[in-house]
């Protein structure tokens, strides 16, 4: 039997997959705004090398369930971001990504704790290269950066997502295999 937030997670969860470049986008907007909080800007960049990061190793056959995490990701590290002091108002579409993180925690119930804490420590490590230090520190680099999420909005192709009760499971199973205790 479907529960309530299992039928709305298949209802939302491949809209997350096919707005995952545009996702991005505003998360990289947001990350080269000198106008936000330099904490807010370390919890986009750190989300979003986690995409990099991810999209290196998304092995053959998994694509649902690795964009899904990443989806994850984007959204918990753009709830952070606004709880940094991002302005919702002068990033809209980052404030409609921090505000899915509701949908991830309901998923993810007891679980999610994990997941908020493995998106902060994100904030130090590192994808193809470039920490969020990096980034933050050398305007070469963050053009570098945003012509990386360029291409990968112009290469992304949304997977497909087949609307099953046993694909949340193996999400589940995915998520709890992946983010540390």
């Amino acid at each position: 039997m479907t529960t309530d937030i299992d039928a709305t997670c298949l209802e939302t969860f491949p809209t997350w997959l096919r707005s995952l470049a545009s996702d991005a986008e505003a998360m990289a907007s947001g990350a080269a705004s000198t106008e936000a909080p330099e904490a807010a800007r370390r919890a986009l960049l750190g989300g979003l090398n986690y995409l990099f990061k991810s999209i290196d190793l998304i092995p053959d056959g998994i694509d649902d369930l690795g964009y899904l995490d990443d989806a994850f990701v984007l959204r918990v590290a753009a709830a952070q971001a606004l709880e940094a002091g991002l302005s919702g108002d002068k990033h809209p579409g980052l404030a409609a990504l921090g505000a899915q993180a509701s949908t991830v925690k309901e998923f993810l119930g007891g679980e999610y704790p994990r997941l908020e804490h493995y998106v902060t420590n994100l904030r130090k490590g590192m994808a193809r290269g470039r920490s969020v230090d990096d980034v933050l520190s050398s305007p070469g680099t963050l053009a570098e950066f945003e012509a990386d999420v360029r291409g990968f909005v112009r290469g992304y192709s949304a997977p497909g997502f087949v609307r099953e009760e046993r694909n949340l499971i193996r999400l589940r199973a995915f998520l709890d295999a992946k983010l540390p205790r």
